[in-house]
Parts: C-alpha cells; structure tokens; sequence
C-alpha cells in the first residue's frame, strides 16, 4: 500500500511545467507562445525563471529569450539573454527558461521580453522556417 501510495505522488515532467505556467506569478499569451514566469531580485541580481510553451509551429528552434530592465527615464539599465534547452520544441512542448540580470529590478521596474526563433510547420529544420521576434513588457511585482 505504501508503495503504491508512492508510486502515485509521482508526476511527470511536462505536468509539473503546465503546473508552474499555470501558478507563476507573472504571464503573457500570444498566438505563438504562452510564457509564466517569476522574479527574484537579490545580492545585486535579478533572476528570472520561468516556462515556455510552444502553442503554434509544429517546430520552434533556436529560443532566445532577452530581458531588459528599464529605469523611470526611459533608459535600459541592463539587458541580459537566456537561450532555451532543448534547442527544438515541438507543439504544445513546454520547457524552462532563465534570464539573470546583473542588476537588482526592484517593484515597480518595467521589464521589456523580447523573444527570438525560428518555427517550422513542417516539423524539420532545413533552414526554411519563419524567423519571428516579439516584444512585450512587465512590471515587477512586489515579494509575495
């Protein structure tokens, strides 16, 4: 009984990614992808990890994903880049992300993603997908 009880509190990987899309403090939806996400900035850094979800192209290659922290002026403090692992994610694939910021974004810092690929409706990747980048912005919440 107690093995089974066991056995039962396992749970997949792509579970546990749709779990933490779906609870991350921090989201945005677009035609292409769903992303959530949470920031923790301490010790002079701002860590941004999240999930990404691929909900168009039978294929998305070669993600990066670029963050930007942007002071009260207008001006870009720092700007840092995260390269998505596995380098393919296919449809509905779900996979983390992380971003590190050499600075601290503290409450209220307006935050500028902007993520790069290349997707493929043919599944393959002879070169001939669609490179697509897109840009969106976030506030930093304050600690929960």
């Amino acid at each position: 009984m107690g093995a089974l009880f066991l056995l039962g509190g396992f749970t997949s990987l792509p579970d546990r990614l749709r779990e933490q899309l779906k609870t991350s403090p921090q989201h945005y939806s677009q035609f292409d992808v769903n992303m959530g996400w949470d920031v923790k900035a301490e010790k002079g850094i701002t860590a941004i990890n999240g999930v990404i979800q691929n909900v168009r192209y039978a294929t998305m290659e070669d993600i990066e994903i670029w963050v930007s922290s942007i002071d009260a002026s207008g001006k870009v403090v720092s700007r840092s880049v995260g390269y998505v692992i596995p380098r393919t994610l296919e449809k509905d694939g779900l996979t983390t992300f992380g971003v590190t910021l050499p600075t601290m974004a503290a409450p209220g810092t307006k935050l500028i993603f902007t993520y790069k690929y290349s997707g493929s409706d043919d599944g393959g990747s002879d070169g001939g997908g669609t490179k697509w980048m897109q840009s969106f912005e976030s506030i930093v919440s304050p600690p929960a």
